[in-house]
């Protein structure tokens, strides 16, 4: 039945998911428009978020039907999809845009754009950002089309937002964290709607449309030092060896054991930046009861021992932390 909420992810199995969230890039700008401006947002190879702010308005996509904003109406668009956002109450024709150009609005740019005279008509959030489940797998990887999703004022997301640029614009101290965390809550929200929406993006989200499979997935990426196999997670989840394995590489694009060892390796690379734990220690977090078969898989992975890896993770962020002569030199001048 047309608007009947179709075979779901249970909370549980979401709530392990989201715990494995995580916001690793955001950028983030106010873009403001007069009635009737338009905007050309450029390509990125990111995925964008567009919220609305205040106003009406209709962000354009080649192939797509117009999308109205009001309101705190969310918007996710994947990456590599040019647009166009248009300060009007009625869509009118796509305007061709290119993939490149001086003259395209790069989201997360500037903190604040302003196109069109006259007094504002659309005032929204325009961003990129990159989101993963556990340390490996992109969380709209496999998006194909745009997520639209209306919030309600209770929501306060827009709050949540308005914070998350205000943040970005100060370049305080802990910015990065800060903002991630911000944008994090959003997507949070917009997860949880999955739960109870009956709007088409919920059942194309390829992790999301498959609830056995979004639960042996919860499963690798919450505990990834667990023992797990093919026949472990697909008698977990009620499905034969056979259908599991179909199933998960038509959600993932990969096979289950591969998909692991991604995010086991993923894992151990942040582990071994970290600097925190031995290798051993590091191996034992992963999955790996022998330190050598964990460098073995280490090394096929990232090309290089476990042991040069933190190496080089160290270097790397002592080049960082190190002020510049110049930076050195305007101290000493002050």
């Amino acid at each position: 039945m047309a608007g009947e909420p179709f075979w779901r992810i249970s909370r549980q199995d979401l709530d392990k998911l989201m715990t494995t969230l995580d916001v690793t890039f955001v950028r983030l700008s106010q873009c403001v428009l007069a009635t009737g401006a338009h905007l050309a947002v450029a390509c990125a190879d990111a995925t964008t978020i567009h919220y609305c702010l205040r106003g009406v308005g209709f962000i354009l996509l080649e192939g797509e039907t117009p999308i109205r904003l009001t309101p705190h109406t969310l918007v996710i668009v994947p990456p590599g999809r040019a647009m166009t956002i248009v300060a009007t109450e009625r869509p009118t024709a796509l305007r061709k845009v290119g993939k490149g150009g001086d003259c395209l609005f790069v989201p997360g740019s500037t903190y604040r754009h302003t196109i069109g005279d006259g007094e504002p008509t659309l005032v929204l959030a325009c961003g990129m950002f990159r989101a993963t489940y556990g340390p490996a797998l992109d969380l709209f990887a496999s998006l194909a089309t745009p997520i639209v999703e209306t919030f309600d004022v209770h929501d306060q997301l827009d709050q949540v937002i308005a914070c998350a640029i205000a943040e970005l614009a100060a370049q305080d101290v802990g910015v990065g964290p800060m903002s991630a965390a911000l944008l994090k809550l959003v997507l949070l929200a917009l997860l949880r709607r999955c739960l109870v929406s009956t709007k088409a993006w919920v059942e194309r989200f390829a992790i999301l449309s498959d609830p056995p499979i979004a639960r042996a997935f919860a499963e690798m990426a919450s505990r990834p030092s667990f023992p797990h196999t093919v026949q472990s997670l697909s008698q977990a989840v009620g499905l034969s060896r056979s259908a599991f394995m179909a199933r998960f590489s038509t959600a993932f694009g990969e096979a289950p054991m591969s998909l692991l060892r991604r995010l086991r390796m993923r894992l151990a690379a942040d582990l071994l930046s970290a600097n925190a734990l031995s290798i051993d220690q590091v191996a034992l977090n992963v999955g790996y009861q022998s330190r050598s078969s964990f460098t073995r898989s280490f090394r096929r992975y990232y090309g290089s021992d476990p042991s040069e890896y933190r190496s080089k993770a160290q270097s790397a962020r002592s080049s960082r932390a190190a002020p510049t002569e110049d930076a050195i030199e305007q101290s000493d001048a002050a």
